[in-house]
């Protein structure tokens, strides 16, 4: 199952200056911006500052989360951003990389088109507000984070400058207390950061964004039951050899689900065309289930076609006497939206089918 839990804040802070018209940006807060900007500056050709994003979530929530579904220990923990504009700014191969932050910081109330700029709130010199007594600098001018040791990178080439990063290192530590969760640092990794051979112009988008890309934390982690033994019941085994078509179809999917809801849906399946006979049995025509780790599902968003959730180690189709199925906890997910589901089956001969025959649904409030 994959559950996706949202920011709580975010921002970019802002290492350098207008070249043109002097004016400072260190100070500069874009707490409320819908895009968070990982890149270099140049100023005619010539490198002049970096950026860094800052991003928070509760860990409480997801601490909670795993202890109430009982998670086996090899969860992941995945930070997921995506990027606003594709390509175009990026060089082929680059690094990307995530501390995790020793102190509190205020996401504050900015954008990056006001004019003046915003003050109220985090900056490259500040955790919090410039003005009065609140005001503290980073350590580390552009991020107080803690030691190498604690650093998680995603490396890139030639690829989706979505980040897909794996923080489950990081994560434990706030889970069991070593750290208390302050957030996360993103930077370009060590010396590319500053490096004139290469520019990097990423832009993420915020939890401001009106979209379904919002930055979230991905927990994953494999909950089927095997279709073996006496989990299948009466079942019969679908043929999956390549040498005939077989029928996928929901049972008592329904048209709209609450988004505070965990559903099991259910696919039953069996050959599309059966011979008739006398000695055909309702089971071979209605009560097959796919074989074990032969079936894998994904949930698409219908109006952008992304997926929300992917095909993966993770969303492997289970089985009990009825049918085979998956859960799916509905929370993170935007509702108003309808999304469908995609059933892949395994073939022994190669074959990859997927079924996605509507099985849609709209997730309502």
């Amino acid at each position: 199952m994959h559950r996706y839990f949202f920011t709580t804040k975010d921002t970019f802070i802002n290492s350098g200056s207008n070249q043109t018209t002097g004016e400072d940006f260190k100070d500069k807060n874009t707490g409320q911006d819908e895009i968070l900007e990982l890149k270099k500056v140049f100023f005619d050709r010539t490198f002049s500052h970096p950026t860094r994003v800052l991003l928070q979530f509760d860990t409480n929530e997801i601490e909670n989360y795993i202890s109430s579904s009982v998670l086996p220990s090899d969860y992941k923990v995945n930070l997921r951003l995506y990027e606003t504009e594709g390509t175009s700014g990026l060089t082929e191969e680059y690094k990307v990389a995530a501390y995790p932050l020793s102190e509190s910081w205020d996401e504050g109330v900015g954008k990056e088109i006001d004019v003046p700029h915003t003050t109220d709130g985090c900056s490259w010199l500040y955790r919090k507000n410039r003005e009065g007594a609140s005001q503290i600098s980073w350590t580390d001018a552009g991020g107080t984070y803690l030691s190498g040791s604690d650093e998680v990178t995603q490396s890139f080439s030639s690829e989706s400058p979505d980040i897909n990063m794996d923080i489950t290192s990081v994560a434990n530590k706030w889970f069991d207390g070593t750290n208390t969760n302050y957030g996360l640092l993103i930077r370009l990794s060590g010396s590319r950061e500053q490096s004139t051979g290469s520019f990097e112009d990423i832009k993420f988008f915020s939890r401001q964004t009106n979209t379904i890309y919002s930055p979230k934390i991905e927990l994953k982690w494999d909950d089927h039951l095997p279709a073996t033994g006496s989990n299948t019941g009466s079942l019969i085994t679908l043929d999956v050899s390549g040498n005939s078509e077989n029928y996928l179809y929901p049972i008592h999917l329904r048209e709209a689900y609450k988004e505070n809801e965990t559903v099991k849906f259910r696919f039953g399946a069996r050959k599309r065309y059966i011979q008739k006979s006398f000695s055909t049995s309702v089971q071979t025509v209605s009560g097959s289930f796919i074989p074990h780790g032969k079936g894998a599902y994904s949930i698409i968003d219908m109006a952008t076609n992304e997926s929300v959730i992917p095909f993966s180690a993770y969303t492997t189709m289970s089985c009990d006497t009825t049918s085979n199925y998956f859960k799916q906890d509905l929370n993170a997910f935007e509702p108003n939206r309808a999304y469908k589901i995609l059933i892949k089956v395994n073939h022994d001969d190669g074959q990859e089918i997927i079924y996605d025959n509507d099985f849609e649904f709209i997730l309502r409030t």
